[in-house]
C-alpha cells in the first residue's frame, strides 16, 4: 500500500487522478481506518490531505464560512464565529464519536462515508450547505443533500474528493438545531435524526425554513413539505403539528434490532417539533 501526502490541493488532485488503483482519501481517518482494520477496505493507496494547509482552515466567505475538509470537529467547536452562526451544525458535528474521535473526525468525511445515520449531514442540509468537490476538471459545487446517493455511495467520481464545505451567511433572526434519538446516552448511532433551520420576520413570522431527516431513508433527506408547514406561520402549535406530520409521512425507515418502522416514523415527528422549538428560540422567537 502506498502512502501519499500532498501539501497542495493541486498535487492532491494530480496524485488522485494519476493513481492507477484503488486510492482512498484520508481526512480524519475515523471511518477509513476502521474499514482497513476490519478488512472491509484494501486500497492500493491512501491519499492523506491533512498536510494541505488550505484544507485545515475555517475562513469567512461571502458572510458565511468555508470549512476545509481536514478541519476536525474539535476545531469547529472552538471557532466562536462558526458556533455563533450555525450552532446546530457544530452541535451535530460534536456528536460524532468520543472526545478522542472529535480531534480527528471531519464533517467532509462524515458526508463522504454516506451513512444514512450520519449526524452532521442533516444539520448541513438544513443549513443549505454546499460541498466543493475537487477533481482533474477543476472544482464543482454540489448541495450537500445531493452528495449521498445511497448507503456508502456518493456522487463523487473516482478521481474526485470533497475539498471543503461552505455554510452560507446566516440571515438575521434565524436559528438552527439538530437532535437525534439513540438508545444510549452517548457514542451511539442515530436511530432517527432531525435538523431544522428557520428565519423569522420582525413580527415573528417564519419566512424561510429547511427541515431534514437522518436514519429514516437510504440517504439523509430534505423535507420541503415540513418546511412549508412552518413558513408563513408564527411557528405555533398548529404549525408544529403540521411539521411533525410532514416528517412522519416523509420517513421511510427500515426495521432492525435498534428500532421498528413504527417507532422510527413516530420519533421523526417528535424530534422535528423539538428541533423546531430550539431553532425558534435561537432565532429570537
Amino acid at each position: 500500500m502506498r502512502y501519499l501526502a500532498p501539501t497542495t490541493l493541486e498535487d492532491a488532485v494530480h496524485m488522485l487522478a494519476e493513481d492507477p488503483g484503488d486510492c482512498r482519501v484520508l481526512a480524519g481517518g475515523t471511518d477509513l481506518l476502521v474499514r482497513l482494520r476490519s478488512g472491509h477496505a484494501e486500497p492500493d493507496s491512501i491519499l492523506d490531505i491533512k498536510r494541505i494547509n488550505a484544507l485545515r482552515e475555517i475562513t469567512g466567505e461571502e458572510g458565511g464560512w468555508r470549512i476545509g475538509a481536514a478541519v476536525s470537529g474539535a476545531e469547529m467547536r472552538e471557532h466562536e464565529g462558526l458556533c455563533a452562526d450555525w450552532p446546530g451544525v457544530v452541535e451535530a458535528a460534536s456528536l460524532i464519536g468520543s472526545t478522542q474521535i472529535q480531534g480527528r473526525c471531519t464533517i467532509a468525511g462524515n458526508l463522504c462515508n454516506a451513512s444514512p445515520a450520519a449526524d452532521s449531514v442533516p444539520a448541513m442540509v438544513a443549513a443549505g450547505a454546499v460541498a466543493r468537490i475537487a477533481g482533474p476538471n477543476g472544482t464543482r459545487d454540489v448541495a450537500v443533500e445531493d452528495v449521498p446517493q445511497g448507503p456508502g455511495k456518493t456522487c463523487l467520481e473516482k478521481d474526485e474528493f470533497v475539498a471543503s464545505i461552505f455554510l452560507p451567511a446566516r440571515p438575521e433572526k434565524s436559528g438552527d438545531a439538530y437532535l437525534r434519538f439513540i438508545p444510549r446516552t452517548e457514542m451511539d448511532i442515530a436511530v432517527v435524526g432531525c435538523a431544522v433551520s428557520l428565519t423569522l420576520s420582525d413580527d415573528g413570522t417564519c419566512t424561510a425554513a429547511r427541515v431534514s431527516l437522518g436514519a429514516v431513508a437510504p440517504t439523509v433527506i430534505l423535507v420541503p413539505e415540513a418546511a412549508a408547514a412552518l413558513e408563513g406561520t408564527k411557528v405555533d402549535d398548529g404549525a408544529l403539528e403540521a411539521l411533525a406530520n410532514a416528517c412522519t409521512k416523509a420517513a421511510n425507515p427500515i426495521a432492525d434490532k435498534r428500532g421498528t418502522v413504527e417507532f422510527r416514523t413516530h420519533v421523526a415527528g417528535v424530534l422535528a417539533r423539538r428541533a423546531a422549538n430550539i431553532a425558534l428560540t435561537r432565532a429570537g422567537g
